[in-house]
């Protein structure tokens, strides 16, 4: 299936609902459908391969996504946070492209051969523009490129995801139910477009008939007072912003009376910030997502029921599956492998692998990413005796001293436990003796005074003392990216500056 074939069901089975923006004067599935036909036109008839957006989250981020499909281009959402010179590498690497950019971005990119930039007002007014024509509503090959999505480029340049209309379409029908959205849902999206959880909100919610209303960027006390505002029943937050937004409520104990569902995933979610999520507000549905851009999104699901029976459960084990990120989606199928590509046993700990329509894995200019239909996703995990997923971070951040693999993963979840943190990271920088030390940095809870020595015996006392860090590092903040995503490679050199 296409992208188009998409827009084209909302519009025809939903097209009175809001799709983007206040319920009063949003703009419904078939105004957005009228829109991305004009702007398909629009990009059919500029020049270059390509339609890029350079911008904060706006009616522009679905407008340009459909439009890109109609005109058979692929959309490539860019990291407006890069810094000038990242931002104009990256820019030339699309070329020859139209890039629609948001206020100030023309400016920081000059003059690039190749690429025509389409100021954003200059879009929105096209797109209903009477005398633009409307491009088809006709469905393209389900095998070209949807959307590019350049990794956060950490270590060397950045890497272009491949999507294509196949792996996104397969994800949202195995997945979402076609406009089985109650019409008075919406969802508030406030992750930046060029990452994988703001495409699939727009596919999702617009296939489902759901209600988008956008923030262009992250801030706890707007998010709180938008969802208030706006009535949203449904939200997607990472870890770090789950937890600000806790204490904006809790501060002002106005809950959130309209949430009905709330999403988490791009990254470990300490266990006492979903304990205090639930206790907070005991009448939200909370589900646990975890995917990669390489798998067109989520791939396993904790859901409600799932939080509800772990968070009200004595039994150790089903209490501990608050920690995973549950089963499989349909279409799914995850393997557990060791380093040589063999199935584990049982619930050992190894490489998860995934395999499905869904799953592109694909680099562009890099070839076929599948190892015979499955994807390696270098993270470490393990499936318990019920199937459910446990993920342990990156294979690339396991600690390895005097021959033992340690995940930091498992000592930053002892290490949150305690009252006096807030949240944690631990590392292994050099050491001569035993090739990596475990080093943690922490930032103490409000109001909280931490003590290093007690620390390390709590961790002792939880685990075992080659597992204890042998320094922690008392921090104001962790290093994060914009989505939720700690930089452990950052953290890792300043630790390694201060105690290397």
């Amino acid at each position: 299936m296409h992208l188009t074939m998409l827009l084209q069901m909302a519009a025809e089975g939903a097209g009175d609902r809001i799709a983007i923006g206040s319920r009063a004067d949003g703009i419904t599935m078939a105004g957005l459908a009228e829109r991305a036909q004009r702007a398909g036109t629009v990009f059919t008839e500029r020049p270059g391969e390509r339609v890029v957006l350079v911008d904060l989250n706006s009616e522009a981020v679905p407008i340009a996504l459909f439009g890109a499909a109609l005109a058979g281009k692929p959309f490539v959402p860019v990291n407006y946070r890069l810094t000038d010179e990242q931002l104009r590498d990256l820019v030339v690497r699309t070329a020859p492209a139209t890039v629609v950019v948001g206020d100030g971005i023309a400016e920081r990119l000059g003059s690039i051969d190749g690429i025509e930039v389409l100021e954003r007002k200059e879009l929105l007014a096209l797109a209903v523009d009477p005398d633009v024509a409307l491009a088809p509503l006709e469905m393209g090959d389900p095998d070209d490129i949807a959307v590019l999505l350049y990794t956060s480029g950490t270590t060397g340049a950045p890497k272009a995801a491949v999507l294509r209309h196949r792996n996104l379409a397969a994800y949202i029908i195995t997945s979402v139910e076609f406009a089985g959205a109650d019409e008075d849902e919406a969802v508030i999206v406030s992750v930046p477009p060029y990452h994988i959880a703001a495409m699939s909100s727009v596919l999702s919610s617009t296939y489902a008939g759901r209600r988008v209303v956008q923030i262009e960027s992250f801030e706890p006390q707007v998010w709180v007072d938008t969802v208030r505002a706006q009535g949203v029943t449904h939200a997607m937050v990472v870890p770090t912003m789950l937890n600000r937004i806790l204490d904006v409520i809790d501060a002002d104990g106005g809950g959130l009376p309209s949430l009905r569902a709330l999403s988490y995933g791009g990254g470990p979610m300490p266990l006492p910030v979903i304990e205090r999520a639930m206790g907070l507000l005991p009448d939200v549905g909370f589900v646990n997502a975890y995917g990669l851009t390489e798998t067109s999104s989520t791939i396993s699901l904790l859901g409600p029921d799932d939080h509800r029976e772990a968070f009200a459960s004595d039994d150790p084990a089903v209490r501990a599956r608050l920690g995973s990120v549950g089963r499989p989606l349909p279409g799914v199928e995850v393997s557990i492998r060791d380093a040589d590509g063999e199935p584990v046993i049982g619930d050992e700990r190894g490489e998860i692998w995934v395999q499905g329509e869904q799953v592109s894995g694909e680099y562009l200019g890099r070839g076929e990413g599948l190892d015979d239909g499955w994807f390696h996703t270098r993270d470490a995990g393990n499936l318990d005796e019920a199937g459910f997923l446990y993920v342990h971070g990156r294979l690339d951040d396991v600690i390895v001293r005097g021959g033992e693999n340690l995940s930091p993963g498992e000592i930053e979840s002892v290490l949150v436990e305690h009252p006096t943190v807030e949240a944690a990271a631990v590392v292994g920088i050099p050491d001569t003796e035993w090739g990596e030390k475990v080093i943690a940095a922490v930032v103490p809870a409000p109001g909280a005074s931490v003590d290093e020595d007690e620390l390390r015996d709590f961790v002792r006392a939880a685990l075992r003392s080659t597992k204890t860090p042998e320094r922690i590092d008392i921090r104001t903040e962790l290093p994060f990216n914009e989505t939720g995503k700690l930089l452990r490679r950052v953290l890792r050199d300043e630790l390694t500056d201060k105690f290397g």
